[in-house]
């Protein structure tokens, strides 16, 4: 992390709540519900799907955890009312996996419960890597407790994530596909660009091969297009890959993508912890504190 880098974060708590709000606003929804479906309505309209996550991690009690949960049901119900093809995405230590594994199975399992009911998708996030076997293993029972309608994350820059790929239970799944945004130690991980980007290719390879979906989240445009000669090589329908990009970031780059008639789907993040979430990725990693500052300062131009 640079100078400018670590003073700016190291500033960042001393922000006026009214300029945090403003720097986040493009990329964080609001922070309620309301604020998060009226951001959806016109994505919708211009022909992009939505995500909606409810912005939190590392809940420390069994009682938050099953208060988040309740929460998701309540946005669960609103897309549905709202008839938007917008499908509901969880962290793991936001359902309380850093209290029990049980747990998060457990409200994990009630959820997507729900969400079947209603006719909705659950993506199981994934975080650091202290927690990824654990992630993978109450996927792993979800994908045994509920028939269908779940998926997972997997991140590219860990080496470890090929393995993981195939060590996934047999039958089809759908798998979001990540750089990663956790800065991981080069004993484990890919530090640099291009080897990322060879390995989340790699990675899309062998998970296409063993009948999967994918989503691919990205704004790297040279990925894309990667990714995009992969699936005509593979000659794949459309049904079996998305892009999927964040909410305020890179808009041309969605637009491009749907007017060549591909699925987009937008990430849109939305709560009342928009101030330390944002608090805590800028300071995981600086890289996106360059894209925020870049993007913020373009607004006007």
């Amino acid at each position: 992390m640079g100078l400018l880098h670590r003073a700016v974060v190291a500033s960042l708590p001393l922000l006026p709540r009214p300029l945090m709000r403003s720097l986040s606003s493009r990329y964080i929804a609001g922070e309620t519900l309301e604020q998060a479906m009226v951001r959806m309505q016109p994505l919708a309209a211009n022909g992009f799907l939505g995500i909606l996550d409810i912005l939190g991690e590392d809940v420390a009690n069994e009682a938050g955890a099953h208060a988040v949960v309740a929460a998701y049901v309540r946005a669960a119900e609103a897309v549905k009312a709202a008839g938007l093809d917008v499908y509901i995405s969880v962290k793991p230590t936001h359902v309380g996996l850093r209290v029990s594994e049980d747990l998060a199975f457990e409200l994990y399992r009630e959820l997507a419960q729900r969400c079947a009911e209603l006719g909705l998708f659950l993506r199981v996030e994934m975080e650091d890597h202290t927690t990824t076997d654990a992630t993978l293993r109450v996927f792993e029972r979800l994908r045994q407790a509920v028939d269908g309608g779940i998926g997972i994350v997997l991140q590219s820059r860990l080496f470890r994530t090929p393995k993981d790929i195939d060590a996934l239970a047999p039958g089809p799944i759908s798998v979001r596909m990540v750089k990663g945004i956790y800065l991981e130690q080069a004993e484990i991980a890919h530090v640099d660009p291009d080897p990322i980007r060879a390995a989340y290719i790699e990675c899309s390879r062998r998970l296409f091969e063993r009948g999967a979906s994918i989503s691919f989240a990205t704004h790297d445009e040279g990925l894309a297009e990667s990714l995009l000669a992969l699936c005509r090589e593979l000659a794949l329908p459309k049904e079996r890959y998305e892009f999927q990009v964040l909410l305020g970031v890179q808009e041309r780059l969605w637009q491009k993508w749907r007017d060549d008639g591909h699925p987009v789907r937008v990430y849109v993040p939305f709560g009342p912890e928009w101030r330390a979430y944002s608090t805590r990725r800028l300071r995981k990693n600086p890289q996106i504190l360059r894209h925020v500052m870049r993007d913020f300062f373009a607004i006007g131009r």
